[in-house]
């Protein structure tokens, strides 16, 4: 046993020296700003969970009767959904730190087992995957503490309940991979992703509607306070991890410490056995299906040249690399196969839409509708920013260390930067559109919002889409093995960021105009000729705004990208 930890200890040590390295190099002082800016980025981003988490749940804890049930169901309800994403990222991290990292195959040449091997990697994914939704929830679990005037137990359990749920998350997701690896041959691997996207945004899916959540503002359809109260009660099952962890931490809010370590006996000692379960996989079967991976990948879709005629307009070069980049995209599976998943983003988002209880709502329907359909607009541009980040943002970096390539040919940058632009912009504009206009249907809102909300994502896709193309080329990283990561980097970070400053600037300029109008529609009243120059002008704000979004982005990009190195 001391041998075997030891192992995995020199194993890990390059990942320690990677975090300490950087610290002490001369480049140090050069990264300290940027650290400082990443650093207070997610400072301030756990901050504003914490104080709408803080107060969200003072609000619930003053309704009489309810309050404690409905905090109790909210936090059954976010505990389910870390869990679905935690495994949701382990697979993801899994395969590619189990089977698709470059130097696997160095670190299996060492004199050291494939077990050691992957319990090593094993760690290495669970930190990476988990580290982000644990952070992130942790706020909400102090603000749940500091309501409910917890003691010291109960932080520290949530913690160490915490910790256990990526740990049988990732356990899960490691069982998996090497499962599927073992079966499917090769290259060939990346088409998993796929089957297990597609399948656990299902069971995300059908876990959150099992859940209700409109219940929570539709008590009328139950028949008494009773059966609605039974209903928030309602546990998950009790064979879900995700209970265990939620009993335990439930158990320590009350103060009930020997109930709550039952329940966080029933955690780890569930990490304990998915431990063992996986050295045993993995001993058996995981340098095998490591060997699998070197075998040469099955390619879905095949081009040629001429399947393209669509390009025959553009110039020869300019031609040649547009079709390089479509091959490309749909050569690399965990690309296009996500395409599916955002599918059923779309779906389950649009079905959300269509359960709303509008109709038991104390405010106006009319009202409503189009309050909805506004605040709408915003989260549709923030949910097109996630997709961005994901396809947009690391397009130049996808090109990895082949980019002295691409820069040795005779396209210019920004033509190649162009490229890219609209490669993703016609899709990312339909599928805007199609959420746009699906769930404005479905809330039944006025011709005039229709039309503001169609006009303004419209307008605000192509900026979207080259802050993202623009941001990625201002900082690439080419030598990432997975270009998709990158949207987590100090450049990622800065388009998220202003993809949100220019949200909110739009929503911002829209919001007072939208309400003149409406207001005067409803009451059948004429606007002043000041209102009428002060829509004119928000309005022409939001165009030029967005046209500066689709061009200095792009600029931005093309002078970063011209500094770096072939």
């Amino acid at each position: 046993m001391p041998d075997f930890l030891s192992d995995v200890l020199i194993l890990l040590r390059p990942r320690f020296l990677s975090f300490k390295n950087p610290l002490l190099s001369p480049n140090s002082k050069k990264d300290f700003y940027r650290n400082l800016v990443l650093g207070t980025a997610g400072f301030l981003s756990w901050i504003g969970i914490f104080i709408i988490s803080l107060r969200t749940l003072k609000y619930f804890r003053g309704i009489e009767g309810l309050g404690d049930i409905l905090i109790l169901k909210l936090l059954s309800m976010l505990i389910l959904t870390s869990f679905s994403f935690l495994i949701f990222s382990n697979i993801l991290t899994s395969l590619s730190k189990l089977y698709l990292s470059r130097d696997l195959a160095l670190v299996h040449s060492m004199p050291v087992s494939g077990n050691r091997i992957f319990v090593a990697r094993w760690l290495e994914s669970t930190a990476d995957s988990s580290w982000m939704v644990v952070l992130y929830t942790l706020p909400v679990f102090v603000a749940l503490g500091i309501v409910s005037k917890a003691g010291f137990f109960f932080y520290l359990n949530t913690a160490f309940a915490l910790l256990s749920l990526s740990f049988i998350a990732s356990g899960i997701s490691s069982i998996l991979v090497m499962a599927a690896v073992f079966v499917i041959p090769a290259g060939r691997m990346k088409n998993i992703l796929l089957f297990f996207g597609f399948t656990l945004f299902l069971v995300l899916f059908i876990a959150f509607r099992l859940l209700k959540p409109e219940q929570l503002v539709d008590p009328d359809v139950f028949s008494t306070v009773v059966v609605y109260l039974d209903t928030l009660k309602a546990p998950s099952s009790p064979l879900l991890p995700s209970t265990w962890v939620y009993d335990s931490i439930k158990e320590s809010l009350s103060g009930s410490v020997q109930s709550s370590f039952f329940h966080s006996g029933l955690s780890w000692s569930f990490v304990a056995v998915i431990t063992v379960i996986n050295i045993l996989m993995a001993d058996m079967i995981y340098f095998k299906g490591f060997s699998k991976t070197q075998t040469a990948a099955f390619r879905v879709f095949k081009y040629k040249y001429s399947d393209f005629p669509f390009t025959g307009f553009l110039p020869g070069t300019t031609r040649a690399f547009l079709v390089k980049e479509i091959k490309t995209f749909f050569r690399d599976q965990a690309q296009w196969s996500q395409l599916l998943l955002i599918g059923a983003l779309v779906i389950i988002y649009i079905f959300n839409f269509s359960v709303l209880p509008l109709e038991k709502s104390p405010i106006k329907t009319i009202y409503l509708q189009n309050l909805l359909s506004f605040l709408n607009m915003g989260l549709c541009l923030f949910v097109l920013t996630a997709v961005a980040g994901r396809f947009a943002y690391p397009a130049v970096s996808s090109e990895r260390e082949a980019f002295w390539l691409v820069k040795a040919s005779p396209v210019k940058i920004k033509t190649i930067l162009w490229i890219k632009f609209f490669i993703y912009f016609f899709p990312l504009l339909i599928l805007s559109e199609i959420l746009i206009v699906a769930t404005n249907i479905i809330l039944q809102v006025e011709t005039f919002m229709m039309v503001l909300s169609f006009i303004t994502v419209f307008l605000m896709v192509p900026g979207i889409v080259s802050i993202g193309i623009g941001f990625g080329a201002a900082y690439p990283d080419f030598k990432s093995e997975n270009p998709a990561q990158s949207v987590t980097s100090f450049g990622g970070l800065l388009f998220m960021m202003i993809c949100a400053g220019y949200i909110m600037a739009v929503i911002i300029l829209e919001a007072g105009p939208v309400y003149s109008i409406f207001m005067a529609a409803v009451h059948q009243k004429s606007m002043t000729i000041l209102e009428w120059i002060w829509i004119v002008v928000s309005f022409s704000m939001v165009v030029v705004i967005s046209i500066l979004a689709v061009f200095l982005p792009i600029r931005f990009g093309e002078k970063g990208l011209s500094k770096v190195l072939p």
